[in-house]
């Protein structure tokens, strides 16, 4: 079969991912109408559909598995959860993660940006981070500090409920009485980042309806919902096409070739190749080339930078839960308001004895039903490093996703002293403050029993969709895949931009500071770029 003759396609930028990082990244690189920049995204623009437009589908989406809007995969069973394993998948649509996550919008807190700036400097100081966070963020809530929120930003935050129900009350109560630490507004104040609340901030419009990085940054003003720029903005994003490596000239990034509908394709960049690709960020550059130099050549991919830190230093917060009977006359959420989702929640120090009691390192979040609470638990320090892998040098054949829970004994002591400490003295204030409330899941005889104990949090495990730091952002000689621009080290032009490049595990969700990296690495590549750009008739896909 002979092969047509095309235009060659070239842009200036080229985006993989229309998720938080990527979506803010082509969108600030567009905004002079000069620069061009062409958006890879794997799935379809779904932002109309109901399940993604509704916040009361939210729960339900992390829950239950929506096969046109997820990528599929599963992880490799987890030795220290009696092999159990895992899916392993995110957002397959336009806006990634960030049009089917919980909706919890969490800054990492000063303690963490200290870390960050620690090992990269001042462009991820906790002044900076607040600072950025003000311009992306368009606040709708309470606080008793303004300064550190913004009010003009392209992401609405919605601060819910206004009148807290009876049940969230309750749970709160029980919490203080219970930990001693008092309910805060704010848990995004940078002052007051532990305690229980009542009211969570949530990535909504001030009438509930989902606001995601597709809906911030790819908006009607922006492109059409063809994904062409609007009112001369040089963007424009292929919906349906499945990036599968980055090519490079003299380690230079080129052109990435991708899948779109049946066709392999090819597109070029003239600056920079920018991965936002979250879990899947791993895999496009091992394929690519960059990796483990002996699981490259095994798996049949010529090396183009030898890095064994290429998908190693992944983390995940845990995930387990404790249930209580409820009160029938409580209300989980205000029936005037179904989009709050959550019935209060609280971000607590680790309870293990040496712990930093000033440090973040449990959320706990509330979720009500008509006859039961259920209190989530996420333990938000863990020791354990999980790694991804690939198999061959076929971009369609799953990774080997080895998330490692509870790999590091720590994590399960910590985990366990949650129970102990927390769950139980919650359990007794609660039932306290309204007898209805008991807890039913796990019972206190087990909480008691430390192998029973055990036993519990390993089958009670569920998964959590917070991977970050298989790029690690560090200096190569300290585990790094990127600098602190997001560069990937020993090759030119080609940067990453998600969650992946996480140096220091965050202290909550992980929307929020994927938003904050594509916004910080956008500035600098403003900073960095040329005045020149292709003009419009070149922007043309080309068959290979």
């Amino acid at each position: 079969m002979s092969r047509q003759r095309s235009v060659k396609s070239v842009f200036d930028y080229i985006v993989i991912g229309t998720g938080p990082a990527g979506a803010v990244i082509a969108k600030t690189l567009t905004d002079d109408k000069k620069t061009s920049v062409l958006v890879l995204e794997a799935g379809e623009n779904h932002d109309r559909d109901r399940p993604i437009r509704d916040s009361t589908f939210a729960l339900e989406l992390e829950e239950r598995f929506f096969p046109q809007y997820f990528w599929q995969g599963e992880g490799v069973p987890q030795e220290d959860l009696d092999e159990r394993s895992f899916e392993w998948t995110t957002g397959r649509l336009s806006g990634g993660g960030s049009s089917i996550n919980g909706e919890q919008y969490v800054r990492p807190t000063t303690a963490v940006f200290r870390e960050w700036e620690r090992l990269l400097g001042p462009l991820w100081s906790p002044r900076r981070a607040i600072t950025s966070f003000k311009k992306l963020e368009k606040y709708n809530g309470n606080t008793h500090n303004l300064k550190v929120h913004g009010f003009n930003g392209k992401i609405d935050i919605r601060q819910t409920p206004k009148e807290p129900t009876a049940m969230a009350e309750k749970l709160v109560l029980a919490i203080e009485q219970a930990t001693g630490f008092e309910e805060i507004l704010d848990y995004n104040d940078p002052a007051t980042p532990i305690g229980p609340f009542t009211r969570w901030q949530l990535y909504q419009k001030p009438n509930g309806r989902r606001v995601s990085s597709s809906t911030a940054f790819l908006s009607s003003d922006i492109m059409t919902p063809e994904g062409r720029g609007v009112n001369g903005r040089k963007l424009k994003v292929l919906f349906k096409s499945t990036a599968l490596r980055v090519l490079f000239n003299n380690r230079r990034a080129e052109s990435v070739e991708f899948l779109k509908e049946g066709k392999c394709l090819r597109a070029f960049a003239r600056k920079k190749i920018i991965v936002s690709a979250g879990i899947n960020s791993t895999q496009l550059l091992m394929l690519s080339g960059i990796g483990p130099a002996k699981l490259l050549e095994e798996a049949g991919v010529s090396v183009v930078f030898n890095n064994p830190n290429v998908g190693r230093h992944m983390r995940n917060h845990t995930l387990n839960s404790a249930v209580f009977t409820a009160n029938p006359k409580d209300t989980p959420i205000p029936p005037h308001d179904p989009d709050a989702l959550f019935t209060g929640g609280a971000f607590l120090p680790d309870p293990t004895p040496g712990a930093d009691p000033t440090r973040r390192g449990v959320q706990l979040i509330g979720i009500g039903s008509d006859d039961s609470l259920t209190i989530t638990i996420l333990y938000l320090r863990p020791k354990s490093r999980g790694s991804i892998k690939i198999q061959s040098d076929d971009p369609l054949q799953i990774v080997l996703a080895d998330e490692a829970f509870l790999e590091d004994p720590a994590d399960l002591e910590a985990v366990k002293n949650i129970y102990k400490i927390y769950i139980k003295n919650i359990a007794a204030r609660l039932a306290a403050v309204d007898p209805a409330y008991q807890i039913s899941s796990p019972t206190l005889d087990v909480i008691d029993n430390d192998v029973e104990l055990e036993q519990f949090i390993k089958e009670d495990f569920a998964h959590n969709h917070h991977q970050q730091g298989a790029l690690r952002m560090a200096p190569l000689q300290k585990g790094g895949v990127v600098d602190r621009q997001g560069r990937v080290h020993g090759v030119k032009d080609l940067i990453v931009a998600d969650d992946s490049i996480v140096p220091f595990t965050v202290d909550g969700n992980t929307s929020a500071p994927a938003f904050l990296i594509g916004f910080t690495i956008a500035q600098q590549l403003l900073k960095q770029r040329g005045n020149r750009s292709f003009p419009p008739d070149q922007e043309n896909v080309s068959e290979e």
